[in-house]
C-alpha cells in the first residue's frame, strides 16, 4: 500500500505521523504533495531579522482540550531538547511562562479596561442560553446576528470572545455555539487568558519543523512545487475510488498512478489561500478569486459528487472572510519596555492586547523572546492583527487593507499613546489573507464533507472543511482530529480517536460559566 497526501499542512503531516505511528506504514511508502515551496501551510513563519520576520497567524493551544494534537506530539522528539518530545518541552514552558494577562481590552483613552464583568444584561444572558441549547438543525446556515440584540455586540464578553478567537457577527451561529461548548472551561477565565497555552517558539519552529524533521527521518517523501489538478476517478457498485493523480511538477504536468490498496488524503480548502505580503512603503496586493488556486480542486470534485461538499458556501465572500495581519521585528527594545510598563505583563504572559474601539478592532501579542529559532540576540518579534480591514483607522484616514506596514504603526502608536519614535528601528511586513476566516461562514448540512464520505473507497478529506462533531474549526486540533479519523478510518486502526473533552458536561464548569455570566 502506497498513500498520497495532497497538500503539505499540518493535516496531511499530522495523517503520515499516524500511518507511521499507528498503522506500521512505512514511511517511505508516503507521499506529501505541496504546491507551494515550503511545507507547513497556514502554520507559517519566516523571513529574517534584516528584512523583517513573517507570520501569516498564530493559532490558539490549550492543554484541557487539543487531545489529539497532543497525542501526536507525545511521539514527535523535540529538536532543541534531546530526550523529550514537543509535549515535554511545551509543558515545561508554560509552567515556566504562566499566562494571566492584564491588559486584555484598552479604550480609546488607554485605559486599561475592567474585564471582570462580562458586562451582560439579562437579554443577552437569555439570548445566549438559548443558542448554547439550540440543535444544529434549528441553527441551520442561520448567523450569529439571527440571535442576538445589537447591544450584545457592545459587551465585553463580545470584545473579549471575538478578538480571541476571530468571530465577526456575521459568521456562524453553529460554529459560535460550538465553541462556546468546547471552550466552556475558558468562558470563566478569558479575561486573563489563563487556559491558553504557547509554544516555545512560533507554531512553525515548535511544531512543524519538528514533525516534518521526524518524517522525513522515517523516509516520508514530501514534493514540494507540485500541484495536483485533478483526480482520476472509478465510480463501481456505489464506491468512488481515485485511481489517479493530475500533476503539474515545476511546470510540467504528469499522472501519478494510484493502485488498488493505495490511499489518498486530500486536505481541501484553504484558509490562507491568494494572501499577499506588503511592506513598510506598501500595502499588500489585493488578491481575488481570479488569484486563487486552493480551491479549485476542491471545486472540481465537488460539481460531480455532491457527498464531497460545497465549497462555494466558504469561499464565495472575501469582504466577510479577509483580515490582516502584521510582523513587527525591532532592533531595540523600547516598545516592549513600553508596553510591558503599560500592560504589567512580560512578553510571553499577557496574551492579546484588543483596542477596543478601535476602527479596524486591531489586537497586538507579545511573545516571549526569542519568537523565532534563528532570531538573533538583541532583536524583538511580535504580532498583530485586524478584523475590519475595510474601515478607516483612528489615526491614519486609510483603510488597513491600503496601509503599509509604516503606516500601520502610526495608527498603533495612536492607539496607545508613543511616541512614533519608539519604532524607528521597527520593520512592520502586513499580510493580506482573503479567506482566513472562510471555515467561519454559515453551511448547511452537507457543505463540509466527512472525512472519510460514505462512498468514498480510498480517499479521505482531512482539513478545516470537514464535518467533525463537537469539535471547533480554526485550530491546530481540529485539522489533526480529521487527519487521525480519517487514517484509523482507512487503514482500519483498532485505536480509539482520542474523545473530545466534553468540559460543558461539568457541573462546576457550568456553575463557574453561570457565575461569571452574572457577574
Amino acid at each position: 500500500m502506497k498513500a498520497y497526501l495532497v497538500g503539505g499542512g499540518i493535516g496531511s503531516l499530522a495523517a503520515a505521523a499516524f500511518m507511521i505511528r499507528d498503522g506500521d506504514v512505512p514511511g517511505s511508502f508516503i507521499t506529501i504533495l505541496e504546491a507551494m515551496p515550503v511545507p507547513g501551510g497556514s502554520l507559517d513563519g519566516g523571513g529574517n531579522s534584516e528584512t523583517g520576520y513573517t507570520m501569516r497567524g498564530g493559532r490558539m493551544l490549550t492543554t484541557d482540550n487539543f487531545e489529539c494534537t497532543w497525542d501526536l506530539f507525545k511521539s514527535i522528539p523535540s529538536l532543541i531538547h534531546p530526550g523529550r518530545t514537543v509535549y515535554d518541552e511545551t509543558i515545561t514552558f508554560n509552567e515556566q511562562n504562566i499566562p494571566h494577562s492584564s491588559a486584555r481590552l484598552v479604550d480609546e483613552n488607554r485605559f486599561r479596561v475592567d474585564v471582570t464583568s462580562m458586562g451582560f444584561s439579562m437579554e443577552d444572558r437569555l439570548e445566549l442560553i438559548k443558542l448554547v441549547e439550540a440543535d444544529d438543525d434549528k441553527l441551520g446556515a442561520s448567523c450569529i446576528t439571527d440571535w442576538f440584540s445589537p447591544g450584545f455586540f457592545k459587551t465585553t464578553f463580545w470584545y473579549m470572545w471575538a478578538s480571541t478567537f476571530a468571530f465577526q457577527p456575521w459568521h456562524s451561529a453553529i460554529e459560535f455555539k460550538r465553541y462556546l461548548h468546547r471552550f466552556m472551561l475558558e468562558f470563566s477565565r478569558i479575561e486573563t487568558l489563563a487556559g491558553i497555552k504557547r509554544t516555545v517558539f512560533n507554531q512553525y519552529d515548535s511544531l512543524v519543523h519538528p514533525l516534518l524533521s521526524w518524517l522525513q527521518t522515517q523516509g516520508v517523501q514530501i514534493e514540494m512545487n507540485c500541484t495536483v489538478t485533478d483526480f482520476n476517478l472509478l465510480t463501481e457498485g456505489g464506491k468512488i475510488t481515485v485511481t489517479g493523480l493530475q500533476c503539474n511538477r515545476n511546470g510540467t504536468h504528469e499522472t501519478i498512478n494510484v493502485a488498488e490498496g493505495d490511499l489518498v488524503f486530500f486536505q481541501n480548502g484553504s484558509m490562507t489561500d491568494a494572501s499577499s505580503y506588503g511592506s513598510m512603503t506598501h500595502p499588500p496586493e489585493h488578491r481575488t478569486k481570479q488569484d486563487s488556486g486552493g480551491w479549485a480542486l476542491w471545486e472540481k470534485l465537488a460539481i460531480a459528487h455532491p457527498d464531497f461538499g460545497n465549497p462555494a458556501a466558504f469561499n464565495s465572500s472575501i469582504p466577510e472572510t479577509y483580515w490582516h495581519s502584521f510582523t513587527v521585528t525591532l532592533k531595540d527594545t523600547g516598545f516592549f519596555d513600553a508596553m510591558e510598563k503599560f500592560t504589567g505583563n512580560i512578553a510571553g504572559t499577557g496574551g492579546l492586547v484588543t483596542f477596543k474601539d478601535s476602527n479596524w478592532f486591531m489586537s497586538v501579542v507579545l511573545a516571549h523572546q526569542p519568537h523565532f529559532a534563528n532570531q538573533p540576540a538583541g532583536v524583538q518579534v511580535f504580532w498583530g492583527y485586524a478584523l475590519h480591514p475595510d474601515r478607516i483607522g483612528n489615526f491614519v484616514a486609510k483603510s488597513m487593507a491600503d496601509c503599509s506596514g509604516a503606516e500601520i504603526l502610526l495608527e498603533l502608536c495612536g492607539h496607545l499613546n508613543f511616541d512614533l519614535e519608539i519604532m524607528a528601528t521597527a520593520i512592520c511586513i502586513p499580510c493580506r489573507m482573503p479567506y482566513i476566516t472562510s471555515m467561519f461562514m454559515p453551511r448547511a448540512q452537507g457543505d463540509r464533507p466527512l472525512p472519510v464520505p460514505q462512498n468514498s473507497k480510498n480517499l479521505a478529506f482531512i482539513s478545516q472543511f470537514v464535518e467533525i462533531p463537537d469539535d471547533v474549526v480554526f485550530t491546530v486540533e481540529y485539522s489533526v482530529r480529521a487527519a487521525q479519523t480519517a487514517v484509523y478510518a482507512l487503514l482500519k486502526i483498532n485505536r480509539e480517536v482520542p474523545p473530545v473533552h466534553r468540559h460543558d458536561k461539568s457541573l462546576k464548569v457550568k456553575l463557574d460559566a453561570v457565575i461569571k455570566a452574572f457577574k
